[in-house]
């Protein structure tokens, strides 16, 4: 973990910051491998302090060799105020997105000289690019996630809930190392398939009707992302249309997607397409997303995004078009920029 402090250290000076105080549970975990649900990290030039309460702090003297550990009990603005006094820092970034306006008040209240600022981003842009190991670690559950799928679907027949498609997906990446699912599982059969998040129900799954499966694994806390929509029997001329046109959008992204480009050109590019088939108005989230200790992270791939895509990234791609009423079509694919090009890493079986 010792590099990512480095980096982390030179992002603060780069920011006019002495130190900062980590709360995002992922940050915490990515910055000092310490993987309890509960703690902050604070970190300066010279120190790396990880604060948590008496349920973890054995569990992060043995993950987090790093740091310092000090036990905290008790109401934040408590601790924090002699927190802080321990080392030398007078402007102190906090992440803006972890402390409510009520806490932030009481916090300034009682740190006397020192500076509390708001940031965004810092360690998330770190977390954006992947070493090796995080990269092993996503093509391990991308490996997991495609097989389940390649498993069940092979299985799916008419009459079958959504509810038991998305348990046999669980169960199946489970029984091959899954930990936890890092999302709760899509399994949206007819015009449920035109909700983009639909919870599985008790709905039966019929024939010549479309289904969208998105799915994950988690292998030591890194995710995989996977869609895709199959449809059980005989195809009719809409769905055979629509899951074409997606597909033509997807592999028109996989194909151009590179390093350089902006999250907002990397979407044009699918969008192009589906504009262009006459479905603009039914594509209306992004292309994409970061994968990584979160499901979703930078970067984003979407109408606005100004995050810019570089070498170690890695993403979804996964352009989708809903139908109030009939239902909806979604393939995504989990991918990594190598070498500045798209490299795909789901291998899933693209099913129809």
């Amino acid at each position: 973990m010792s590099g990512r402090l480095d980096k982390l250290r030179r992002k603060l000076a780069e920011g006019g910051l002495d130190g900062i105080l980590i709360s995002q549970g992922e940050n915490r975990r990515y910055l000092s491998g310490f993987t309890g649900s509960a703690g902050f990290l604070l970190i300066s030039q010279k120190s790396a302090i990880l604060a948590t309460d008496f349920r973890y702090t054995e569990q992060a003297k043995n993950q987090a060799p790093d740091f310092d550990i000090a036990r905290i009990e008790g109401e934040m603005q408590k601790w924090f105020p002699q927190l802080i006094s321990s080392i030398k820092a007078k402007r102190i970034g906090f992440e803006a997105n972890g402390l409510s306006f009520a806490t932030y008040h009481q916090l300034v209240a009682n740190v006397g000289k020192k500076e509390l600022v708001p940031t965004e981003g810092f360690a998330e842009s770190l977390r954006a690019i992947k070493d090796d190991r995080e990269l092993e670690l996503i093509i391990r559950a991308v490996e997991i996630s495609d097989a389940a799928l390649d498993e069940v679907a092979s299985t799916i027949r008419p009459g079958i809930t959504e509810k038991e498609v998305a348990w046999e997906l669980e169960k199946s990446m489970r029984e091959k190392g899954s930990e936890s699912m890092p999302f709760e599982i899509i399994v949206a059969s007819g015009p449920n398939a035109a909700l983009a998040h639909h919870n599985p129900s008790e709905r039966t799954i019929q024939q010549s009707e479309p289904v969208v499966i998105d799915m994950g694994a988690r292998i030591e806390g890194y995710s995989s992302d996977l869609t895709r929509t199959i449809c059980l029997g005989n195809q009719d001329k809409v769905f055979d249309k629509i899951y074409h046109l997606v597909l033509r959008a997807q592999l028109a992204a996989i194909a151009a997607v590179e390093a350089g480009m902006s999250g907002e050109e990397a979407d044009g590019l699918a969008r192009a397409v589906i504009e262009q088939g006459g479905y603009g108005e039914n594509f209306g989230h992004g292309l994409g997303h970061g994968v990584g200790l979160a499901p979703h992270e930078q970067p984003r791939l979407g109408k606005g995004s100004r995050d810019v895509m570089a070498e170690g990234m890695v993403f979804t791609i996964e352009p989708g078009i809903y139908i109030s009423g009939w239902g909806g079509v979604r393939i995504e694919d989990t991918a990594v920029l190598k070498n500045g090009k798209t490299r795909l890493l789901s291998k899933a079986r693209k099913i129809n």
